[in-house]
């Protein structure tokens, strides 16, 4: 028999769909930092409104938010429609984009943490099967720590808004 849980909620995802919301959960589950890891931006995902509204609400309820969003693969400037991108150009002192040198592996994993706590992630981006949960925090330490090593290694893009947030 297994422990109940005292805290959050888990739950497995298999379509793009259930990767959306729960993209969408874990970022309401924010109140002062995102960080997010994407291949491509997700069409579908990044740039649905209720995605940007949760983003919105977040920089607007908030004093100090910090949204770092690494993307494995530049996206062209005919991609530059995204509108996660637009709202990234508008809101340039909460969210920055960031690109992996060509030369640098990621591996094919995915994820979205909000505040070292809550964490939504695929091992392989190139499938919708992954897990989400709204407080796990040895795993969103853990893919926290993947992302700031990643951080660290990253460029500046120009086809990506990159004016970065100040320090706390």
């Amino acid at each position: 028999m297994g422990l109940a849980r005292e805290k959050g909620n888990r739950w497995v995802m298999s379509t793009k769909d259930e990767v959306r919301q729960a993209i969408i959960d874990i970022t309401n589950e924010a109140s002062w930092k995102l960080s997010i890891f994407t291949h491509d931006l997700e069409d579908g995902i990044y740039d649905h409104p209720a995605f940007l509204q949760a983003i919105t609400q977040l920089v607007l309820s908030q004093t100090y938010v910090r949204i770092r969003v690494l993307v494995a693969e530049t996206p062209s400037p005919t991609k530059n429609d995204n509108a996660f991108i637009e709202l990234g150009r508008r809101l340039t002192g909460y969210i920055e984009f960031r690109r992996l040198p060509k030369n640098l592996r990621a591996g094919s994993h995915t994820f979205c943490i909000a505040d070292d706590i809550a964490v939504a992630y695929r091992l392989r981006h190139n499938t919708w099967d992954g897990i989400a949960d709204t407080y796990e925090p040895p795993v969103a330490e853990l893919y926290g720590n993947i992302f700031n090593n990643l951080w660290q290694e990253s460029q500046i893009s120009n086809n990506l808004p990159h004016h970065a947030p100040q320090e706390r």
